[in-house]
């Protein structure tokens, strides 16, 4: 697609992502979403704490009320509640202004639909054929028809009010004295939240990364840079240390030794834990392609049914909708709990951690034990754009890939996908041995950039 990439479209703001841009991009999107609907549109817009986030805003609410749909701004709040609310106010969609991890100078459009999932690919290019028609030109209220907005950023109280009603009296049956938790709200859109949260269900809690200026967000925080977080935990003998992205749907933790506990580690610790409660949906997880083998052979060893989805955490949510699972996610920390929230929650990843860890009182080190992570190597294979497919129909690159999983046996694996953006193709391999998957990734990184350039 020209515009949408994996996640909305993402570009540098105020160049790229320019004002006159996002405004034709509401009133394409306004004319797609209200097309079946009949009525004018009522459209929810929230960001995150980025210095351009009131300028995009700006433009995409002036697109929106150009057309006659009337606007609900929400102002900073985490993309999961903004597709919260979208489904409790019944709003016919909303939108939600941020460029996830990436830095402040970015910024990105996703739009969320009245179920708040974000919009399939179809409706995207609805959107793009209206863009690119000229008839965004003509979709214009007269009079009486202008769209209206609105600000109601008190309705951030309702998304804490979600986290109360799911979570408060679980939380009031633990001991919670000798347990603290250290939260980096990566200067982002959880910075307004996250402390009300853990107060409001009485966690003891250290926040760092909590004085958002516009341009820090992301900027050696969060959960794209977890050195600082692994050092406070280690010092401040925390329990639990959690890193949220720039719009708060990922969250990874720092267990009380200060190592990584990822995407795949948080899937297999809550995945078990509701499986024991028997609340484990049809008895499966889904993951995409690149969550690594040890998630897989944890769900082997215990009995459940591990889905794969190609790369995306829309692809996940399909796949678990399509038959009815409740949790899945990313190594990124991008999981879904499909019974609360169907979208990738931050907030909500890390109370379910909690709640594991506090019900069962054991250590977050020793909850990770049931999973055992492979080394994992990535590695870009710089190619010509037009021949980056082409690796699937080549014999040698096909033989060297048989090649090297006839050798690991079921305890690695060779992955092999082209950049959906960039002219590379990806070499990921996993296995026991760190040294030896490195060097045989570079010889097949070597071999792929011969072969299709």
């Amino acid at each position: 697609m020209k515009y949408f990439g994996t996640d909305g479209i993402r570009r540098i703001a105020n160049t790229e992502l320019t004002p006159t841009l996002v405004y034709r991009v509401a009133k394409a999107g306004a004319y797609v979403l209200a097309k079946h609907s009949g009525t004018a549109p009522t459209i929810l817009i929230g960001r995150d704490t980025r210095l351009s986030g009131t300028l995009i805003e700006s433009a995409m609410t002036a697109g929106f009320l150009s057309y006659g749909a009337n606007v609900k701004s929400i102002g900073v709040i985490p993309t999961p509640g903004v597709a919260y609310l979208t489904k409790k106010l019944k709003a016919d969609a909303s939108v939600v202004i941020s460029a996830s991890h990436n830095t402040y100078e970015f910024n990105g459009v996703k739009y969320f639909s009245n179920k708040g999932m974000k919009i399939p690919d179809s409706i995207e290019e609805e959107i793009e054929e209206i863009l690119d028609s000229g008839k965004v030109d003509e979709l214009t209220a007269q009079s009486n028809k202008i769209g209206v907005a609105e600000i109601r950023e008190d309705l951030l109280d309702e998304y804490l009010y979600f986290f109360r009603k799911n979570f408060e009296d679980t939380f009031e049956e633990f001991d919670k004295e000798n347990f603290t938790v250290a939260i980096d709200t990566a200067n982002g859109a959880t910075s307004v939240i996250a402390d009300k949260v853990y107060t409001a269900l009485g966690i003891k809690h250290y926040i760092i990364n909590n004085t958002p200026n516009g341009v820090n967000i992301n900027s050696n925080c969060g959960s794209t840079h977890l050195d600082m977080l692994k050092k406070f935990v280690v010092a401040n003998k925390c329990n639990l240390g959690i890193a949220y992205d720039g719009d708060g749907d990922r969250c990874l933790a720092i267990d009380e030794k200060g190592n990584l506990i990822d995407g795949d580690i948080i899937l297999a610790i809550v995945s078990k834990y509701l499986k024991e409660k028997g609340k484990l949906k049809n008895n499966t997880i889904v993951a995409t392609v690149m969550s690594n083998l040890g998630l897989k052979k944890y769900c082997e060893a215990n009995d459940i049914n591990f889905e794969q989805t190609k790369v995306g955490d829309r692809y996940v949510l399909e796949e678990m909708l399509k038959d009815d699972y409740i949790i899945g996610g990313e190594q990124s920390g991008h999981i879904i709990f499909l019974d609360y929230n169907p979208t990738g929650d931050g907030i909500l990843t890390s109370l379910m951690l909690l709640r594991v860890a506090m019900e069962k009182n054991k250590k977050i080190s020793e909850l990770a034990e049931i999973i055992k992570i492979y080394p994992q190597v990535l590695i870009n294979a710089k190619v010509s754009n037009e021949k980056k497919y082409s690796y699937e129909e080549d014999a040698e690159i096909k033989s060297e890939i048989e090649k090297l999983e006839k050798e690991f046996s079921g305890n690695g694996r060779v992955l092999i996908r082209a950049s959906g953006t960039e002219p590379l193709v990806r070499v990921m391999i996993e296995g026991e041995d760190q040294e030896y998957i490195t060097e045989k990734a570079e010889k097949l990184a070597k071999l792929i950039e011969q072969k299709l350039n």
